[in-house]
């Protein structure tokens, strides 16, 4: 895989930056604010946490859009409004927005050091990480890939003092974690299994573990695995459009690996759900799985 395949791809960068930080309600009440330790909650804001929960527990993008400007407002130290809102940027083709909001994350998550030296170091590391992805956006690869490296040891160097200070903690893991999956899935000297193994361990809620166990087995060409992990991930988000989309095309590869035609039916079914709720998905998105479910029903009708 390129590097600039691995800054800039959305799905990945969407993944690491903003779905690592949902609330499962469908499971347990959780902590407020803290929609990852069920011990030692930290003050993350309930604004931010409102808009983590419409944009990833329901998959809308038009109320978490709104919350996230109410959070901006009332929370505006916390690193992880900037981040999401960095990574929405990226899905709309914003560069000016994105370079502004991967710079907040980064500014607010240096000033967060001193009070909470975990998530701090954690987010001065997802601050690079974006700041990698302008780069390569803005310079293209030839140009900007020695400076995009540069960064990408930055994040590392973060992540490790984060570790350094809890290595157990459930948001350090679920991001690290992703990242983990994003490089084995994709480079040839890093091992799938054992990065799927470290995720499951520590990281949490479960129904992120399980979505993003679900894109590595995917990715893999692994879809019966993949399955039962998307499957997984719907009993606890079931109202999620963007789940149903990633089964629909989980189902879609298998069908078309295993030539059957009641594979990639149930895989149009799945995209229907999806598309069921696309008034809450950006426009873009919405294209997407329509051209998806359009390539779906060409091969049921050939």
């Amino acid at each position: 895989m390129k590097l600039t395949s691995f800054w800039t791809s959305f799905s990945v960068l969407k993944v690491i930056l903003t779905t690592v930080i949902l609330l499962n309600i469908s499971v347990k009440p959780s902590f407020a604010g803290d929609p990852f330790r069920t011990q030692q909650p930290k003050k993350i804001g309930d604004r931010t946490e409102a808009a983590f929960k419409a944009l990833f527990w329901q998959g809308n993008y038009t109320i978490a859009t709104e919350e996230l400007q109410k959070a901006t407002s009332s929370e505006p130290n916390e690193p992880l409004i900037y981040a999401i809102k960095a990574s929405l940027a990226y899905n709309n083709q914003d560069l000016v927005s994105l370079n502004t909001n991967s710079r907040k994350t980064l500014e607010t998550a240096q000033n967060l050091i001193a009070s909470d030296p975990l998530r701090g170091n954690l987010y001065t590391a997802v601050g690079h990480f974006l700041q990698g992805a302008v780069i390569l956006i803005r310079e293209g690869t030839v140009n900007g890939a020695s400076q995009a490296l540069r960064n990408l040891g930055k994040v590392y160097t973060y992540l490790n003092k984060a570790e350094q200070i809890s290595s157990n903690d459930p948001e350090l893991n679920l991001i690290r974690g992703y990242m983990n999956l994003m490089l084995a899935v994709n480079l040839p000297f890093t091992s799938p299994d054992d990065a799927i193994s470290e995720l499951q361990k520590n990281a949490a809620p479960r129904y992120l573990v399980n979505r993003g166990v679900a894109l590595a087995y995917r990715d893999l060409k692994q879809y019966s695995p993949a399955l039962d992990y998307v499957n997984k991930a719907l009993k606890d988000t079931p109202d999620n459009p963007e789940i149903y989309y990633l089964k629909a095309q989980i189902l879609h590869e298998q069908g078309k690996q295993q030539k059957s035609q009641n594979l990639i039916k149930e895989a149009i079914a799945n995209f229907d759900k999806a598309l069921n709720k696309k008034s809450q998905l950006p426009p873009n998105l919405v294209q997407q799985i329509q051209s998806e479910r359009k390539n779906a029903f060409l091969i049921i009708d050939n």
